[in-house]
Order: structure tokens, then sequence, then C-alpha cells
């Protein structure tokens, strides 16, 4: 079985990514599968934080062996990660089992989204220095650069961005991957209610718009600090 783990932050076009992915006869994929160990780590009472922590446990352990371990049934197992749930000191060796890639975006584009639905956010509840360690730490013990792809690029071409994804990550490009039906899925995390509103009314991946800058001169001072994070991976995305 091939294990692909996609390292996003949060607003990232990640679950539009994961619907992707499941369209494909041959992948089953899971959802933030850290997310309730990081709920109950961090105490955050983050929309269904409870449910949340119900579904998946508390354990950093116990998902670690099943994202390892667990045989699916098919030929890909495809992980969306949130690289915001990678909490200082957590052993992050497991990565080495997987093919990793990385899902990025603007941080002024995160922000402004992610402010939609949160009030207040850090560079760390954005997860770009997350991002970028685990980046350098794949890049330094397995000695490869991983993939990396912009969700900007996905939405102006998906089919040449993903074409371009597969082949990084050794598998066959699938059509399937363009387009999927509408509504919820049983894959969905239980967070799904507060965060999945556009994506269970999609069928595919919108166009592209650029966004208007609406952050005030404290929230870009938070996108200005992700700046460079994000600066370091882009250089490194797929063309």
């Amino acid at each position: 079985m091939i294990r692909i783990a996609m390292w996003s932050g949060p607003r990232n076009i990640s679950t539009a990514m994961m619907r992707a992915w499941e369209n494909r006869k041959d992948t089953v994929v899971v959802d933030e599968p850290f997310y309730g160990p990081y709920l109950a780590a961090t105490g955050k009472q983050h929309p269904h934080w409870k449910e949340t922590i119900e579904a998946q446990g508390d354990n950093h352990a116990s998902v670690v062996h099943s994202l390892c371990h667990d045989q699916k049934p098919a030929a890909i197992f495809y992980q969306k990660h949130m690289t915001h749930h990678i909490l200082p000191g957590m052993d992050v060796s497991f990565i080495r089992n997987f093919r990793n890639a990385f899902l990025l975006r603007h941080p002024i584009e995160v922000l402004s989204s992610y402010l939609e639905k949160e009030p207040q956010a850090t560079p760390e509840d954005l997860g770009f220095p997350q991002q970028v360690q685990l980046f350098d730490f794949i890049k330094k013990e397995l000695g490869v650069s991983s993939p990396v792809i912009e969700s900007k690029d996905v939405l102006i071409d998906p089919e040449a961005t993903l074409r371009c994804l597969c082949q990084a990550l050794d598998v066959p490009f699938d059509e399937a991957m363009l387009s999927w039906p509408k509504g919820q899925r049983d894959s969905d995390g239980v967070w799904a209610a507060h965060w999945y509103n556009r994506v269970v009314e999609s069928t595919g991946f919108a166009p592209y718009r650029a966004k208007e800058n609406r952050l005030t001169a404290k929230q870009k001072a938070v996108a200005d600090a992700c700046l460079p994070y994000y600066e370091s991976l882009v250089k490194h995305k797929l063309k």
C-alpha cells in the first residue's frame, strides 16, 4: 500500500484536495487524524472539540500506529494532515514511512479566510513554521525535497498541477480527481459542519479568484510573520 501524507495549514483547499483523491477508485482517505490529540494536548476549544476528541482519541502514538500499520482496502492511503497539529517536541520520525507532499497558500489569503471562521490567529495556528520544519526534516533524514504545490496553481489548472503531483509521488494520474459528487462523506471529520460548507456544495475545484486584502495592520503583521516560511517553501514548488 502507498501511504501519501499531504501537509498543509488550514484554509488551503486541503479538503477539496482530499475529495479529489477520495474520488479515485484506488484510494481511501483519512481527515486530519491528529486533530483529537492536538485539541486534547492544547486545551483549545475549537468548534466540536469534544466530539473530535471522542471520535479520534487523545493519544498521538495510537494515531501514528494506525497511519503506519493499518491495512486499507485500497492501493493508496491518502492522509490529509494539518501541520499545526504537530506540536513542539512531537516525534515526527514516522513520516519516513510516507510519500510526503506539501500544499501551500499565500499567508494573506490563508489568514483572510481563517478569520472568517476564527477571530484571531498566530503563525503557529496557521501552520507555517511547522510546515517548514517538516519539510526540512524530510530533506535531512531522507535526502529528498518533497513535492510542493500551491493552491492557486491547483485552482488555475487542476489537471496540469495534479498530473505533476502524481508524477512526483510516483502514482498514476486519474481524471476522476478533477470532479466529485456534491455532498458530505463518511470520511469527513466531525468538525465538517463548521468548516466544510463550501466543499460540501462543490463538485470540483473552483476557479481561482484573487482575494481583496481586508486585514487590519495587526492582522497583516501575523501574515507578514508567516511570509518567510512561505517563501522558503514556494521556491520548491512543482513547475
